[in-house]
């Protein structure tokens, strides 16, 4: 799935008009929005690199600066900045260097500019390629599925039993579990509490699989208190959204 870019930036603009159709026309997807903390906080979610298009405005928008440095630095996701030296100076007065993956001065070329966001996209989605999911169920059709949909976004490793899975993590160690809630000989929550009883694995986010969606089933479900649950009959759209959505912020919501 393709990084998206929100362009942030004030007023109308040529070069903003420019930049966004441009990047557009590359097959990246793109949205404008003023310098708001409100407007920029609706796009969070979606949002994989944080382009700031300099002006006149930004000794205005400090606030709104360190807002984009601050999500930046908790969603671990990229900023580029362009504009006159002194425009990208003043960024970098907020900003630290190290969340500013890319920096472009004016004047400058457009399809420079392109291509260096493109190539950024690519280390985006190979950032996230390494994020390994382990995915316990006994359900071979499901989880042929499941990997099917998950790996074009991440590395994803297939089990068929609980002792299959504990055998896995004895050598690695996965960025998440996705486990089903209900196995023959030792089901989910069984291998939930094995896996939080053994030293250096306890804090492996955990999220159940489940086939019931009835409030009395889900309510069991968290009691257990796992990072979330997934059902079955979600959509693919649904679940790699539920799973970007918690490697994003570490935080669980149902689609």
């Amino acid at each position: 799935m393709a990084s998206k870019i929100l362009i942030i930036s004030k007023g109308v603009s040529f070069m903003k008009d420019a930049l966004e159709k441009n990047l557009t026309q590359s097959g990246i997807e793109t949205k404008v929005v003023e310098p708001d903390i409100q407007m920029i906080g609706r796009e969070r979610e979606d949002t994989d690199i944080y382009f700031i298009l300099g002006g006149s405005f930004l000794t205005e928008i400090s606030n709104v600066l360190v807002y984009i440095k601050d999500i930046c630095a908790e969603d671990e996701k990229m900023i580029c900045i362009a504009g006159y030296n002194e425009e990208n100076e003043e960024i970098k007065r907020v900003i630290t260097t190290k969340l500013i993956y890319g920096e472009f001065e004016r004047p400058f070329d457009m399809r420079s500019v392109v291509a260096g966001i493109k190539k950024l996209c690519d280390v985006d989605e190979e950032r996230k390629k390494g994020k390994n999911i382990l995915l316990v169920d006994d359900d071979l059709t499901f989880l042929k599925m499941m990997k099917e949909w998950l790996s074009d976004k991440y590395s994803v490793t297939i089990t068929r039993s609980s002792m299959q899975a504990l055998k896995y993590m004895a050598t690695h160690t996965p960025d998440l579990i996705l486990l089903d809630y209900d196995m023959p000989v030792t089901n989910g929550p069984q291998m939930m509490e094995m896996i939080r009883a053994e030293q250096g694995m306890t804090n492996i986010p955990i999220i159940f699989l489940t086939g019931k969606s009835d409030k009395e089933s889900v309510m069991k479900v968290m009691q257990l208190k796992p990072q979330g649950y997934l059902l079955k009959s979600m959509s693919r759209k649904e679940i790699l959204g539920a799973v970007d959505h918690y490697f994003e912020t570490k935080k669980w919501k149902i689609m």
